[in-house]
């Protein structure tokens, strides 16, 4: 009887929104349906609806979109015979209807996402054999060391567990290179290496080739390990302690699962944060994917494995012969091709690793080239919409996960498209300024509503147009190279702890500089216009505002491609971790306030220490998490203040043994919870009113910062605008 209700619910819904798309009714009419929709949408916001009130919000907002499509493709292309307007016409609808079906996918994948799991309890009885695997090609020593010590601190049973450090970047193929520089600097890489391991406890592997990159690397540690399950960690992700706790459960309740999944955690801003001053506030790119699409994904069981953070099953890897290595996204091509014979993934929405983030823009595409080309690659050879053994969900599941990076595009259609009228005089969009009001207006409002429904708290106002839009102007060619030639991208190694000692435009930051100025240039074409052809200034005048919008952007990424200078050359941890500070014969009680791995900040309770200055040496005590033979680290002081609570200094760790690593890793790394509620402070969904006024304050700001960067003035202001109060 109650399903017999929901199919009838759902049918009289249906039945409603189809009327409500192809009923002919005038302007007026949908836009006084378009704003009551939206109301709609904004008081069951406001209540904060979940579960059918939420579908019913997203359901009467779908209805508004297929009207706008509706109209978009039966009233508004040019006729093909004027090829001049119809090609432009046609690339902008088609871009269009591409966001379009990216919507609904998102609707598929995100509407109502799996909460939060809860760890099965370990068998401690017959737990499974895991190998660490942690790939390394270029990345320092002192960098490897931390991660390798937090892999072994995890809380799992010694004898249960192996951690293999896979060097490319020693293998023999570099060791014999006929440049005896190069050779030289592989051997001695390798001997380092060597040696770190066996301090560490650590097993050392290289191989001959550095054949199929990554996945070779993966694979090669396959053919020399045993263990059931193989943890994954890249080179700057450290694990938690709780790493194998948190994940291995559910490989002994869950039938044929091949990955447990965890989101990447990162402890430094990327470059858009960094240039626009945003870590500390707005949350971060990759947690709208980790924090909302990846638990939709799991729900279809879609979620996919990501390069790191991951245990996998050694079972389900034979059955593919290792790592898929077609295309240089081995990751996603793996999870591809095990969920099509049958295994099954989980994600565990819990941030249990700690990595590092490219520091300067150009590292940053460099990453993001290398993700568009390899989903472009998985498109091309794998195809994930007719992957046989896939379910239906599945295939839109990895659709929306390969379609998304053909944005560029999308926003190079969006960005030329209003130029291409106010510069040309080209007619590719039919409409007076009444139907743009009344079709477009409500439709760009319904479209923000849904994505605030869908991703509120992880990703405000603006922020995925100027992230898409600051990625394009250097994906847009790679896209286009890898669709000409899908076996030409080759796998490269993202930068790790990059110096930025000045402040500087990005090498890659003259385009930004170049569309900035043609899109002012269109601005003044919009006051000519209007003045010249008043009988055309309503058409005008919405095109100029559309293109005004772009130079909103472009304005903002100027801030971003002008790099700030990084004092810090390692990034810090907030730890707030009770801890006693030796000088001498004198012991003071404190807390380590923040940690990285090269120092930490203590508050110390005494407000007077004798000897205690700049240079001095002491010994930082505290009781580890793991189970480690010392508790005492010791350091210099680097700096000092005192105020009314006490004493403050900052130290530098003087890292001389092994023992030194595993300490400054449990130190910083070994307690998972401080990740979750950093996380938690910046989930604040700011409102659409709110986050556009923000964006647009930011955007004036970061205009005149980078036109100052540009002409020399690095000085030009010093802070940024205040991010709106969240009641």
């Amino acid at each position: 009887m109650q399903k017999g209700l929901i199919l009838a619910f759902w049918a009289v819904a249906a039945a409603l929104i189809f009327l409500l798309v192809a009923l002919p009714i005038s302007l007026q009419t949908h836009l006084i349906a378009g704003l009551v929709v939206v109301a709609s949408m904004i008081v069951l916001k406001f209540f904060r609806a979940q579960g059918v009130w939420r579908l019913i919000a997203l359901a009467l907002g779908t209805a508004i979109v297929l009207r706008y499509v509706f109209w978009r493709t039966t009233s508004t292309l040019p006729p093909i015979t004027e090829f001049t307007n119809y090609i432009p016409a046609f690339l902008l609808y088609m871009a269009e209807m591409y966001s379009v079906m990216m919507l609904f996918l998102s609707l598929f994948v995100v509407s109502s996402p799996l909460g939060s799991r809860t760890a099965p309890p370990l068998d401690r009885d017959n737990l499974p054999t895991v190998d660490v695997f942690v790939p390394s090609y270029n990345e320092s020593a002192h960098l490897l060391a931390t991660t390798l010590s937090a892999a072994k601190g995890m809380a799992y049973p010694p004898d249960k567990l192996t951690v293999w450090l896979l060097d490319d970047g020693g293998t023999d193929e570099k060791c014999e290179s006929p440049n005896p520089a190069l050779a030289r600097e592989a051997r001695e890489r390798r001997a380092e290496l060597q040696a770190l391991c066996a301090s560490l406890g650590v097993n050392y592997l290289t191989r001959a080739r550095n054949e199929h990159a990554k996945a070779g690397n993966l694979n090669n540690g396959l053919e020399n390990s045993t263990g059931d399950l193989v943890a994954v960690f890249d080179a700057d992700h450290a694990p938690a302690r709780s790493f194998l706790e948190e994940t291995v459960g559910y490989f002994s309740t869950e039938k044929d699962l091949f990955l447990v999944q965890t989101p990447h955690f990162f402890i430094n801003p990327d470059p858009l944060e960094r240039n626009l001053g945003t870590f500390q506030t707005m949350p971060s790119e990759n947690e709208m994917f980790y924090g909302v699409i990846q638990r939709g994904l799991d729900k279809w069981n879609a979620s996919f494995f990501c390069g790191s953070a991951a245990i996998l099953k050694r079972e389900a890897l034979q059955e593919t012969d290792g790592f898929s290595g077609l295309s240089i996204t081995e990751d996603c091509e793996t999870a591809l091709e095990l969920h099509s014979r049958g295994w099954r993934s989980i994600y565990v929405d819990k941030p249990l690793i700690a990595g590092l983030q490219p520091e300067s823009f150009a590292s940053f595409i460099g990453q993001r080239s290398r993700w568009a080309q390899g989903m472009v690659q998985i498109l091309r050879y794998r195809f994930p919409p007719l992957k046989r053994g896939l379910r239906i969900s599945q295939r839109l599941c990895y659709m929306s996960s390969s379609f998304f990076w053909l944005f560029p595009f999308t926003r190079f259609c969006f960005l030329v498209s209003p130029l291409c009228y106010l510069f040309f005089s080209l007619e590719i969009f039919m409409a007076s300024g009444g139907e743009f009001l009344a079709y477009t207006s409500t439709y760009m409002m319904v479209n923000f509503m849904m994505q605030n429904y869908l991703y509120g708290r992880y990703r405000w106002p603006w922020i995925s147009d100027l992230y898409e839009y600051i990625q394009t102007f250097y994906l847009l060619p790679a896209l286009l190279s890898v669709i000409a030639n899908p076996r030409k991208p080759t796998f490269k190694v993202t930068a790790k702890t990059e110096v930025m000692n000045q402040n500087r435009v990005s090498e890659l930051g003259a385009p930004y500089f170049i569309v900035f100025g043609i899109l002012l240039l269109g601005v003044v074409a919009t006051v000519v216009r209007i003045w010249a052809e008043p009988y055309k200034a309503d058409v005008t005048l919405v095109t100029g505002a559309w293109n005004f919008l772009n130079l909103i952007i472009a304005g903002c990424a100027l801030g971003v491609v002008s790099e700030r200078a990084t004092r810090r050359q390692s990034h810090r941890v907030v730890v707030d971790r009770p801890c006693r500070f030796v000088m001498g014969d004198k012991v003071v009680e404190g807390i380590v306030r923040d940690v990285s791995v090269g120092g930490a900040s203590l508050r110390l309770s005494q407000s007077a220490l004798p000897g205690l200055k700049r240079g001095a040496f002491g010994t930082l005590e505290f009781t580890p998490l793991s189970d480690l033979p010392i508790n005492q680290l010791p350091m210099e002081v680097r700096k000092m203040t005192i105020d009314e609570k006490g004493i403050l200094i900052g130290c530098r760790f003087l890292t001389e043994t092994p023992e030194h690593h595993r300490l400054i890793a449990d130190l910083a790394f070994a307690n998972a919870d401080q990740w979750s509620h950093f996380q938690k402070r910046r989930h604040q969904d700011i409102g659409i009113l709110r986050g556009t006024l923000w964006f647009l304050t930011v955007s004036i700001y970061q205009t005149g910062r980078g036109l100052a960067y540009l002409s020399g003035l690095q000085r030009f202001g010093a802070s940024i605008p205040p991010v709106p109060a969240v009641k």
